[in-house]
């Protein structure tokens, strides 16, 4: 394998040949285009296969027998389903050492990974030899984020190598050009309040800029972004009302608590790794000389920079955990599957009701960590924007030629970056910029699928949320939503979903196919364990149903 002519080696020849071919196929497989699902998990047509176990329930040895027939059955389920094929974009065999996720390990002057390093970290990921981890060579003091995650077996639910994405955008695509044409904008706009988005020549200059574009996938009306639909997620609820979800902004009664969600956010107008040194510091794995300026006041979410705040230091199941207590708190009803919804003499508790669904939906998040941390690091190795903002930079100064697409590099987003920080290089939210582990898919998109899925299959989707409400000019307090939308319980559900995923975007860390693949992936995880779970019930329960990310509907 040779560098096509694009990147620089520092490396002897052999170190190309040293390492076989498996290293950049380890985790790939055919030809042909997996689908983004296994739609096993979700319906099943043998009727016993859902049945839970009946008998006397006070009979020792025979309750045994019935818990051991119950997790074979549910073992064998599993073992059965068809493994999908995980198939990555090509690029890292198409253009070694520049077009994946490298960041931490040791770079060239130039910014790309030493050849040595990277094979290194694969010949890791390759094998089932821990001492590989420890070869790793590290070019600065942060450690690469748990790349065994994506090896763990779970007991309950698909195992994570059962589910799967598409192939991630290819740096010389079109789709790429316009996700990285998206977060330039995001970040020039990270000040920018939602409120004022009608108002603001940024937001106008981005909805110019980036309708122009071939193949931007996000929310558009006839082919035209507008301030009423840029930086949104890709779900209908996502468009209604506010850009922000009220999960992210009604008070959550926590018991004897009641916690407004006025947030620690950080000053507005400083950004990070907008010089090259910087950058190629940051890139290297060293620790930022400084953290993020704090604003002394508190506020609610009113603009990018905020949410990015939130989700730099959130535990990730903090939103839908809030969500589900403010779904509680409110009385909100449940689905109408629930098997107590006709019962007179007995109610739900350990089984469908409060308890359940609020270690329910905190419970799926590691399970979808395993599932997208096999994603990211064994099979995409997506690199983060960060990584290709420095090639982007290379490219335009005439330093490098890269294959990139040239609607990144003819857009006003780059254009305009340069103008206000003299580099080509994306403008970070974070001092550190992104964790140290790939892109694709997004922890905390494939998290807040899992748990959004559970809770739209608990409470009733169709339900409208009393008193919605938006944040003040400086986000000191709230005020009534007055404008024309409804806002149901499933779509602000999903639009808290796009809400966590975009405040990485705003932040500079993801990009949109990170977000929109990563909650379908984290989706069919929480329908594999509410599939598995249903067995388990003594109730006579006929299913959940509710909505999908894509629209289309499944009871489970």
């Amino acid at each position: 394998m040779d560098n096509n002519g694009i990147g620089s080696s520092e490396e002897s020849p052999q170190s190309n040949t040293s390492w076989s071919r498996r290293a950049f196929l380890a985790g790939i497989g055919g030809a042909a285009a997996a689908s983004a699902q296994s739609s096993a998990l979700e319906t099943s047509s043998d009727a016993d296969d859902v049945a839970p176990e009946k008998g006397d329930p006070l009979e020792p040895e025979g309750r045994s027998k019935r818990a051991c027939r119950l997790r074979t059955k549910a073992a064998t389920y599993q073992r059965d389903l068809p493994i999908p094929t995980h198939l990555a974009n090509g690029a890292e065999e198409d253009y070694p050492y520049i077009a994946n996720f490298c960041k931490g390990l040791p770079h060239k002057a130039n910014g790309e990974v030493k050849d040595a390093a990277y094979l290194a970290l694969l010949a890791a990921l390759s094998g089932d030899d821990l001492a590989l981890f420890e070869a790793i060579s590290l070019g600065g003091d942060r450690p690469l984020r748990n790349p065994q995650a994506g090896m763990a077996f779970d007991m309950e639910g698909p195992d994570a190598h059962h589910v799967t994405m598409p192939p991630a955008p290819r740096i010389d695509s079109a789709e790429n050009s316009a996700e990285m044409c998206e977060l330039y904008w995001m970040a020039l706009a990270r000040d920018v309040h939602f409120s004022d988005y009608d108002s603001d020549s940024t937001i106008a200059d981005a909805c110019a800029d980036m309708s122009a574009l071939s193949d931007f996938r996000g929310p558009t009306e006839s082919g035209v972004i507008n301030p009423a639909n840029i930086f949104r997620g890709s779900t209908p609820g996502d468009l209604a009302g506010p850009y922000l979800s009220q999960f992210l902004l009604k008070k959550v009664p926590y018991g004897t608590l009641s916690i407004a969600q006025r947030q620690q956010t950080v000053m507005p107008g400083i950004d990070y790794m907008t010089d090259f040194s910087s950058w190629l510091a940051i890139q290297n794995g060293v620790n930022p000389a400084t953290g993020n300026a704090t604003d002394s006041t508190r506020r609610f979410i009113r603009n990018g920079r905020d949410l990015a705040a939130y989700v730099q230091i959130d535990a990730l199941y903090e939103a839908y955990l809030n969500a589900c207590l403010i779904l509680l708190g409110m009385g909100a009803p449940f689905d109408a599957g629930n098997p107590y919804a006709a019962s007179t003499t007995t109610d739900s508790f350990g089984t469908f009701g409060g308890p359940h669904i609020l270690s329910l939906v905190t419970e799926v998040a590691t399970r979808a960590l395993k599932a997208v941390w096999f994603q990211k690091w064994y099979v995409h190795r997506r690199l983060r924007p960060e990584e290709f903002g420095g090639r982007v930079h290379q490219h335009l100064v005439g330093a490098k030629n890269y294959p990139i697409d040239s609607e990144i590099l003819d857009s006003l987003a780059v254009q305009a970056t340069f103008d206000l920080y003299g580099t080509y290089l994306l403008p970070q939210g974070y001092p550190e910029g992104s964790p140290l582990h790939p892109a694709y898919g997004a922890g905390h998109a494939t998290v807040a699928g899992a748990c959004v899925t559970i809770l739209k299959a608990w409470f009733d989707e169709s339900f409208v949320l009393p008193d919605p409400v938006v944040a003040n000019a400086d986000g000191s307090d709230l005020e009534p939503y007055t404008g024309p939308d409804v806002l149901t319980v499933g779509g602000e559900l999903n639009k808290v979903a796009a809400n966590i995923a975009s405040g990485r975007n705003f932040a500079g860390i993801h990009w949109r196919s990170d977000y929109w693949e990563a909650v379908k992936l984290g989706e069919a995880v929480a329908l594999g364990i509410l599939r598995d779970q249903r067995k388990c019930y003594f109730e006579d329960f006929s299913g959940f149903t509710l909505t999908k990310f894509d629209g289309t509907t499944v009871t489970v």
